[in-house]
């Protein structure tokens, strides 16, 4: 699985597999322990995480998302290191370090909750999405 196979619908907790395309949408299934499927219409916003930037003060202006969670990964491996109930400054202060140059005016302190709980959900079902690509292929080729 990769970036391009997980999804957020808007309106619905947590992260989707997307399993195949319809007529009319797209169907889904939960990234949790229900699996639960979602037949996502035109009605649905459905955007895929590796489509997904997170404002930087770059030239490029965007960070994507699966390289910051790759970032989290190498630097934590899972403990983040936060209360259960981190303030605002806390989750900036966290944002800043794995990112030092994000636009602290366009990303919200609602988008690194999304993000920390989204990456808790990939590490709990989709791990394999945090390893860097190179490093991935490096070792199936000594294998």
């Amino acid at each position: 699985m990769d970036f391009k196979e997980i999804a957020t619908v808007s309106g619905k907790p947590g992260l989707f597999k997307v399993l195949k395309p319809t007529r009319t949408g797209v169907i889904l299934e939960s990234l949790d322990d229900k699996k639960a499927k979602l037949v996502a219409g035109i009605s649905h916003r459905v955007s895929i995480l590796g489509d997904i930037s997170i404002y930087t003060l770059t030239e490029e202006g965007a960070e994507p998302l699966q390289q910051v969670m790759q970032k989290v990964e190498a630097e934590f491996e899972g403990d983040l290191g936060l209360d259960s109930n981190p303030d605002d400054a806390e989750l900036r202060a966290f944002m800043k370090h794995i990112l030092p140059e994000v636009d602290e005016t366009r990303v919200y302190v609602s988008d690194i909750k999304k993000l920390i709980s989204w990456y808790k959900i990939i590490r709990n079902f989709a791990p394999e999405v945090l390893i860097p690509s190179e490093e991935g292929e490096e070792t199936t080729e000594k294998e």
